[in-house]
């Protein structure tokens, strides 16, 4: 009562509802999902039962950081350790998600959840595989477990509670009385353990392959000194990656001292090692035989969704989703700081190890890449003209990491793509000059040009030659011997190099390329093998400058594209401009007749990068109101973008 009036206020929700999500192939999940949320409704709490197979976490996920939502997930692990065919897609973007970069340790912080797997404990190395990874993957994104993760097995002589039905009902009654203290404000309660003021019950453990509700014991009554401080989980890994990187750093001197002194024909070591299949496995790769990979590229999964194609697409015409990101070497001469792989990858400047076919490359690489396309069927977005076209591999952009030309067989890989009518994308580092002059016809042959001055090379790009800038300026002139369309690929680090203008101006001349992409380095995170930061990396508008600079230097050189979402502008070389329009795209299907003949001639049936170019559409040119990005396509904006995620 305030002055004879009655105040009235509102009551704080704490619970808004709950989703519970299910993946299920027999209905059993489904059962439980349901029953569940029969109880939930006694509470007085709206509740939604959802298919994951309908459902998209890449948009829809993160609204429940702010949504108050309690999210309960209910799935199956089938008898191979894999989800039921309804839970593959969210499960594979969660997977994702968790190890990438771009999205962060705080991408789902805020969102609240809880993990029922179903499985059957005769498969015991993979016994509810999914609810743990699902589990796990959750909590990497920062999202909080409000009950610990239950787990069912089919085996009625091994479970928990003498079934699986058993073993839910369980679950489900902590479940249901978390819920209902939580509806109430109540965080997790005290058990007196506290610490300066800190009660232990707020420390969340990350979630294990044995942690479950039944195995861990009462999550209140943990001792304190057994728990790490999430604040300091992250010194502790950095130590252990640390030992492990110096370990296999050594490992890699003393065999490569020991590989010096053996005869010719002794036997090579392989060069992925179970460390490094394991730390590149984690990252996504398919890895093929000894030192080969393929990897689905974010793009070409944006526009199997109509949600637009990369800068190559705007650029040079590609179809983003037809395009194949793969490797024959993982093996690099550099160190870049902006590696986007964290220098998993091994070094070398020689080839020293088992060499596969390029056959049984380029064989598996396709399989492994529609075997990738094949589970965004029936994803929701994706369009099933284009989900057809990506099945039909059109483009190799060989890119993915490492350097591809240190594969002794390049040449022979390079004509097999050929032979399938597939396009190539051959990026190097400018390290291997005598590679670049024997190198066969490439759709475009690109040379990253990261620096301009002997100085900020070796600070940039980390080369491991003690020539690496005499080898750099030569692959520079042997660039300029290519008749095939030649590319510089510059990377702007703010602080770093964009304040060599006049040195890049005097490196164009010398290379000569046909094209100059320009594109502000994207951050890859934090990483102890590099001191980038985000203060590293330059604004569009700043690389915009930057570009308008360069061109006045190099008089037969414009503008020509840009691609916004990728922070990439195009500068192309005059006689690629016909009368007022430009001509940067690429004729493919000229391409194949041009190199066939080349093939069919034995090599005397040369041809240049004029001979197979296109026009290039409106909406790609720098100035026009797209900024690169494809009309037919609708823009998406991520929510709750914390950061910039807009590399390629």
């Amino acid at each position: 009562m305030t002055n004879g009036c009655i105040s009235l206020q509102n009551k704080e929700v704490f619970v808004s509802g709950v989703k519970i999500f299910y993946g299920s192939q027999t209905g059993t999940a489904k059962g439980f999902a349901t029953s569940l949320a029969e109880a939930v409704t006694s509470l007085d709490l709206p509740v939604a039962v959802i298919n994951l197979k309908e459902y998209d976490p890449d948009d829809q996920l993160v609204e429940e950081v702010t949504s108050k939502n309690v999210c309960a997930f209910v799935v199956a692990t089938y008898t191979d350790g894999q989800p039921t065919e309804s839970a593959v897609w969210f499960c594979k973007w969660l997977e994702e998600a968790s190890s990438d970069f771009r999205f962060g340790k705080t991408y789902l912080k805020g969102m609240r959840y809880a993990v029922f797997g179903l499985g059957n404990s005769v498969y015991a190395s993979h016994f509810n595989k999914v609810g743990k990874n699902v589990d796990k993957w959750l909590w990497m994104l920062g999202a909080h477990r409000v009950v610990a993760r239950g787990e069912g097995d089919c085996d009625v002589v091994k479970s928990k509670h003498g079934s699986i039905e058993a073993d839910f009902r369980v679950w489900k009654t902590k479940f249901l009385a978390r819920l209902q203290a939580l509806q109430k404000g109540e965080k997790k309660p005290c058990d007196g353990n506290c610490k300066r003021g800190q009660c232990e019950s707020s420390v969340e453990e990350e979630p294990s392959e044995s942690t479950s509700e039944e195995e861990s014991g009462t999550e209140d009554h943990q001792n304190l000194n057994s728990v790490v401080d999430v604040e300091d989980l992250g010194k502790i890994m950095n130590c252990v990656k640390k030992e492990k990187r110096e370990k296999e750093e050594q490992e890699e001197k003393s065999s490569l001292v020991r590989n010096t002194v053996k005869n010719e024909d002794s036997e090579r070591r392989t060069m992925i090692t179970p460390a490094l299949r394991e730390a590149l496995t984690k990252q996504g790769y398919q890895l093929i035989g000894s030192h080969s990979g393929v990897k689905l590229c974010r793009w070409t999964k944006s526009m199997l969704r109509g949600r637009g194609g990369c800068y190559k697409h705007t650029f040079y015409g590609i179809e983003s989703h037809r395009c194949m990101e793969t490797t024959p070497s993982l093996a690099c001469a550099n160190k870049c700081v902006f590696c986007w792989r964290h220098h998993t990858n091994p070094v070398g400047t020689e080839w020293r190890w088992k060499m596969d076919q390029p056959e049984m490359i380029l064989k598996e690489a396709i399989e492994n890449h529609q075997n990738m396309i094949k589970q965004f069927k029936g994803v929701p977005g994706v369009k099933e003209e284009r989900f057809e076209e990506a099945m039909m591999v059109k483009h190799c952009a060989l890119s993915l990491v490492g350097e591809p030309i240190m594969y002794p067989e390049i040449n022979r890989f390079l004509k097999l793509l050929h032979e399938c009518k597939i396009s190539s994308f051959l990026v190097t580092n400018a390290q291997f000059p005598l590679e670049i002059r024997n190198l066969k016809p490439v759709t475009q042959l690109y040379v990253s040009v990261d620096a301009s001055t002997k100085d900020s090379l070796k600070k940039i790009d980390r080369p491991l030659f003690k020539d690496f800038w005499q080898r750099f300026l030569n692959s520079l002139k042997a660039l300029a011997a290519k008749q095939q369309r030649t590319v510089y690929r510059l990377t702007l680090v703010k602080a770093w190099n964009v304040d060599e203008l006049q040195a890049y101006a005097e490196l164009v001349s010398l290379g000569n390329p046909d094209f100059i992409e320009v594109k502000g380095v994207t951050y890859c995170g934090e990483s102890s093998a590099s001191s980038l930061t985000m203060a590293n990396v330059p604004w569009h508008e700043e690389v915009i400058h930057f570009v308008r600079e360069l061109v006045d230097l190099i008089p037969d050189y414009e503008i020509a594209c840009e691609h916004e979402h990728s922070n990439c502008l195009l500068i192309a070389h005059k006689r690629f401009k016909i009368g007022r329009e430009w001509w940067t795209w690429i004729d493919y299907n000229r391409f194949q007749e041009l190199v066939q003949g080349y093939e069919d001639s034995g090599g005397s049936a040369t041809f240049s990068a004029e001979d197979y170019m296109a026009k290039t559409p409106h909406w790609a040119l720098f100035g026009a109101s797209e900024r690169g990005f494809d009309p037919k396509d609708t823009r998406y904006q991520r929510k709750n973008k914390s950061k910039d995620i807009s590399g390629c």
